[in-house]
């Protein structure tokens, strides 16, 4: 990867919703004049929340792994510069990327190719870069990575609307957004953030996941611990899809800290077949997309 460097001039696009190679030809940037980004990747996810705390990166992650699971092709950008977290749940503290030529070859596991600023600093080292820096460091990870060839390519956003967002939303033509959130009003509030900022930068939202939505008791009554159907009510005054809810289990928590993730490790559980679901809802949805828009997967 070469030395970071500032990409920081603003701009804006309207051709967004999916790979339209012949919208991006002529938007005047996205580096147009150039090829297009990642231009082997079909479609091009972004997990987005809002907020830290709800568990985003954990989707993030078990979505990847579900949508490998299937037999395709899958990449994982930790785009969380600040808070890497796909080492860890990766388990691949460690682990360093090879250089081919002058781009970064991703490392792989469990059939996801992954990139995280975490895989190129030591791990308590704090990453103290204005937004600059930032948005250069993104558009390496863009750029300067061999991705090759993918059905989906995820990027793990994130809390926030801020320099991140818009640096990836205004480089490449993504696919849609997938909003998690938990069911609580605090949680609500920033992720309302969320779906405007990708409203106003003409990105399709996918759908919302109410992440840790329930606790199942050992009777098998559920405890609404965070409150109820807030992510579901949310997504319906919003005119979203209801992408489905995930209930809170222990195995994810220690599958996220141990390296093991639970689509992994409980494959069986309620969790992870919640995962499951709302993965499958994904893939539905962006085949409609791409069929109202003429588009052959």
């Amino acid at each position: 990867m070469t030395t970071l460097h500032d990409e920081s001039a603003p701009s804006s696009c309207s051709h967004h919703g999916g790979n339209d190679h012949s919208a991006h030809a002529s938007c005047g940037h996205h580096n147009c004049n150039q090829e297009r980004p990642l231009k082997e990747v079909k479609q091009i996810i972004a997990v987005a929340s809002g907020k830290g705390g709800v568990g985003k990166s954990t989707f993030a992650v078990n979505l990847a792994l579900t949508l490998a699971k299937t037999g395709a092709k899958v990449g994982l950008i930790d785009a969380d510069l600040y808070g890497p977290s796909i080492p860890t749940m990766f388990g691949l503290l460690d682990a360093k990327p090879e250089v081919e030529g002058k781009n970064l070859v991703p490392l792989e596991k469990w059939g996801v190719k992954l990139m995280s600023i975490g895989f190129l600093i030591e791990s308590d080292t704090a990453v103290i870069w204005r937004g600059p820096m930032v948005s250069s460091a993104v558009k390496q990870f863009i750029n300067e990575v061999e991705w090759k060839e993918l059905d989906y390519l995820i990027f793990d956003l994130p809390p926030g609307t801020g320099d991140i967002q818009i640096t990836i939303a205004q480089t490449i033509p993504l696919t849609g957004a997938i909003i998690v959130t938990t069911p609580q009003d605090v949680a609500i509030a920033d992720v309302s953030k969320a779906v405007s900022m990708f409203r106003k930068v003409n990105v399709p939202i996918l759908g919302v996941v109410e992440n840790m939505s329930y606790y199942e008791l050992p009777d098998g009554t559920k405890d609404y611990i965070f409150g109820h159907h807030g992510g579901e009510i949310f997504a319906r005054t919003q005119g979203l899809a209801f992408l489905g809810s995930i209930p809170i289990d222990r195995a994810v928590r220690e599958g996220g800290d141990s390296g093991t993730p639970c689509i992994v490790s409980h494959p069986d559980s309620a969790t992870s077949k919640a995962i499951n679901q709302a993965g499958m809802e994904v893939v539905r949805r962006i085949s409609i997309m791409e069929a109202e828009r003429g588009v052959e997967l």
